[in-house]
């Protein structure tokens, strides 16, 4: 563990955003997987929606720094080929 006072202090702080960012991520897992449910069941409402909504949040994510924009910019167009490819 750390000594100094400073190192003290970035471990608090190493912590603290640890566990934001592992919400973070969590929830974009959870939206993806409704994404891909309301593709099984063909229903281009539903995913449309949820589309949406993790454009959002991964955009979110990677404005924080959670995750790389490049790996955003992937995933969201990933996404919405996959939701098109129903909704056509």
């Amino acid at each position: 563990m750390a000594n100094h006072k400073s190192a003290l202090k970035r471990a608090r702080q190493n912590e603290v955003r640890r566990i934001r960012n592992k919400a973070s991520k969590t929830r974009i897992k959870s939206i993806l997987k409704d994404i891909q449910t309301a593709v099984d069941e063909k229903s281009s409402e539903t995913a449309t929606e949820q589309l949406n909504i993790a454009k959002s949040a991964i955009d979110r994510a990677a404005k924080k720094g959670v995750i790389h924009k490049r790996y955003a910019s992937r995933k969201i167009s990933r996404l919405s080929k996959l939701v098109n490819r129903i909704a056509a």
